[in-house]
């Protein structure tokens, strides 16, 4: 991030300042205490033609360790017995950066919140009592974060990075946790968690790792998320999803629209292909003007940018305030 010479960053920045967002979440950026990394980012995003000058994170569960060993592999200490995957303490956390001022003193964190608090938890069958008592349902974090607008009002971001639901075996501890980790919103707004519910307008944010209609997971949670009348779900679309796709692979037998696409992983058979995981749902009293998927069709300006900056698109939504 401080040379410049990482091109992964540099095409990330291209893309966030071609689409130029006045707030922004970044999912999958490491955390650490200093937000040396973010403010670093924040610069190579301003010599690209935009300036973020308010920057908000916080330390996410991934890489927080545990005493115990939840993966089961008989070792302590190893990636799978932090409260969230992760190889160091805040590998691929979460951020936030905005041209508008956040009310950071007022930002809500519900990351350390057990999974066995949570109403109706899908708690893996083999999940002891000293798990019970310590395991977090964040796998990186739920979040909100007041956004001050121009008139004095506030807009809350409600962010998060669920874990994805494989990678385990066939307790389907990542399947359960990924669903109870989108139920986590519902519980809130519905008032059946011991945390105030998020009074409109809001915008729900973030990487759900799990499409609405392909791949593997559990999908009621979600389903029930993007039907939820207290918000909308402007569907953004992009050119350059339904041209991926229609390169055949495993993306041939998927039910979803390709255009909704919002990543891009790899399509030979056992790979999961293209999907829709990455979401930016506006509570319903707000105006959905435009939206979009930051995908360019190849040969297309920035197609190649868009790529190098991650297997995921830039999701956005422009919104008039009410």
């Amino acid at each position: 991030m401080l040379t410049a010479t990482d091109p992964q960053a540099e095409a990330a920045a291209a893309v966030i300042a071609a689409a130029a967002p006045d707030v922004l979440v970044l999912t999958g950026i490491d955390y650490d205490h200093g937000l040396a990394a973010l403010s670093a980012f924040a610069v190579r995003i301003a010599e690209q033609g935009i300036e973020y000058p308010y920057h908000f994170s916080l330390r996410p569960n991934t890489g927080w360790m545990t005493p115990l060993d939840l993966d089961g592999d008989g070792r302590l200490g190893g990636p799978g017995d932090a409260q969230g995957w992760g190889r160091f303490a805040g590998e691929g956390g979460m951020a936030v950066l905005s041209r508008l001022p956040l009310e950071t003193a007022a930002a809500q964190d519900y990351s350390r919140f057990l999974w066995a608090d949570l109403p109706d938890a899908l708690l893996p069958p083999d999940m002891g009592a000293e798990a019970m008592a310590v395991q977090r349902l964040s796998t990186t974090g739920h979040w909100a974060v007041p956004v001050i607008l121009p008139d004095g009002g506030r807009l809350t971001l409600l962010v998060w990075h669920a874990t994805p639901p494989v990678f385990d075996g066939p307790e389907d501890r990542n399947g359960r946790r990924n669903h109870d980790e989108v139920a986590f919103w519902t519980a809130l707004l519905d008032g059946r968690l011991p945390f105030a519910a998020p009074a409109p307008p809001f915008v729900l944010l973030g990487d759900s790792n799990l499409d609405p209609a392909d791949g593997e997971g559990r999908r009621e949670a979600i389903q029930a998320l993007l039907a939820d009348p207290r918000m909308q779900d402007p569907a953004p679309r992009s050119e350059g999803g339904a041209e991926a796709a229609g390169q055949g692979g495993v993306n041939a037998g998927h039910r979803g629209d390709p255009a909704l696409d919002t990543a891009d992983w790899p399509d030979e058979p056992g790979r999961p292909g293209n999907m829709r995981v990455d979401l930016v749902l506006p509570s319903s009293d707000l105006r959905v003007l435009e939206t979009g998927v930051f995908w360019p069709p190849l040969g297309a300006p920035l197609a190649e940018e868009a790529r190098a900056a991650s297997r995921h698109r830039l999701v956005w939504v422009r919104v008039e305030l009410p």
